[in-house]
């Protein structure tokens, strides 16, 4: 006999809403980016690099800030080194490590691409939302992220 757990009402129109932004809403950022040159994980990577200390990171640090597998951000820098967007050189206090630098090029790709990121991102989302509506989806979709993948930047806060 299975214990099978349907969902409830809440939780399927909750599915099925997310279903919906990650079939419709996830393609129309692609489709901006894309119009740069970029994919989102192009852009996660990007964004990653300009929040560190010296536009610089880690390989690993990098892959766990970008939410990508080791092979995947390898991948994914290729393209972006040969853009000349991200550089690669050796750790320089731990020689074995290799760390990941924005370009000034990378850079400038990010900040005329931030704009109508975040202008998608509104549009897309937080127009739609009042503040308590804004707040209560950042702390359900920060408890599911740091589940998925155990994120300092998603841990719970603390009251």
């Amino acid at each position: 006999m299975t214990d099978d757990r349907w969902l409830d009402e809440t939780q399927q129109l909750a599915w099925r809403a997310l279903l919906v932004f990650v079939n419709r809403g996830l393609p129309t950022l692609e489709r901006t980016l894309k119009e740069h040159d970029l994919l989102v994980v192009h852009y996660s990577i990007l964004v990653a690099l300009s929040s560190a200390p010296g536009d610089t990171m880690r390989l690993a640090e990098l892959a766990d800030t970008a939410n990508l597998s080791q092979s995947r951000l390898t991948h994914r820098l290729r393209t972006m080194i040969e853009r000349g967007h991200v550089e690669i050189a050796a750790d320089p206090d731990d020689g074995r490590g290799k760390n990941a630098t924005l370009t000034t090029a990378g850079r400038e790709l990010l900040e005329r691409v931030a704009p109508v990121h975040v202008g998608d991102v509104r549009a897309l989302i937080f127009d739609h939302l009042d503040d308590a509506e804004t707040a209560a989806l950042a702390n359900a979709m920060s408890k599911v992220a740091h589940a998925l993948c155990d994120h300092d930047a998603f841990a719970p806060q603390k009251p």
